[in-house]
């Protein structure tokens, strides 16, 4: 298989990182875009999944806003970042390490630090949208362990927004496809036009919302998911929306 049906391949979860690290799909297919674009012209290109990540890594830390004030890059960030490589794009620690460009045992002490942080900063009120209620508790579970307040659940578009509306959380998890055959994203766009709070979209079909089509999610957990994929796409998704404020 060549270059290009490989990075083909790979290219939806390229966005889902880009998309994660800067809290945005616009800004993170962009950067995906430069980093092709430094793919192509490199005269010795990368040919497999690690060294695409190498690639974006690298186009990535030269977006980053302490990159272009001639600072050090935010090393909250970096270790935020080894946490979103090893839990939501799965990668194996030296892998993490080859990606980040720092020595494999400094991944873990980055994991650690990124944890610590998250463990600090992010306890808030999440409201989830999800039709199947094993799922729906297997989430709640999950983020109530993580320190957060379940403040309510929905199971269909209209249901969602009312309760958000009167209940007001700062995060919200939907899936995509609701009980009445109600769009989770149509509710999505209403709760977060009003109340301006972060969304991470749950589905069994990622690779659909990861076409480089504009309003597109930040963040997306593919199902089945991990606990710690769940930990690490909500916690970006919340210290990117403190960050912004």
């Amino acid at each position: 298989m060549g270059v290009a049906d490989n990075l083909e391949r790979e290219l939806p979860y390229l966005r889902r990182y880009a998309r994660a690290v800067t809290g945005s799909s616009q800004r993170g297919d962009a950067i995906v875009e430069v980093a092709i674009a430094s793919l192509i012209a490199a005269e010795d290109p990368a040919t497999d999944k690690v060294g695409f990540f190498c690639n974006l890594e690298t186009a990535i830390r030269e977006a980053l806003p302490e990159a272009k004030a001639g600072a050090e890059p935010d090393p909250a960030s970096r270790a935020r970042r080894a946490l979103l490589l090893t839990a939501m794009e799965g990668f194996k620690v030296d892998d993490t390490a080859t990606i980040l460009g720092c020595p494999t045992d400094e991944v873990g002490a980055l994991m650690v630090e990124a944890e610590q942080e998250l463990t600090r900063s992010l306890q808030t009120r999440v409201f989830i949208m999800e039709d199947e209620p094993l799922v729906a508790a297997h989430i709640s579970q999950i983020v109530s362990e993580l320190g957060h307040d379940v403040v309510g659940q929905a199971v269909t578009r209209d249901q969602a927004v009312e309760s958000c509306r009167t209940l007001k959380p700062n995060l919200l998890l939907a899936d995509v496809q609701l009980a009445d055959g109600s769009s989770g994203a149509d509710a999505a766009a209403i709760i977060t036009e009003e109340l301006g709070i972060p969304v991470v979209f749950i589905t069994a079909y990622p690779q659909k919302l990861l076409t480089g089509r504009g309003g597109e999610p930040a963040y997306l957990l593919a199902k089945p998911f991990r606990p710690d994929m769940v930990k690490a796409v909500v916690s970006q998704a919340l210290i990117q929306s403190m960050t912004a404020q």
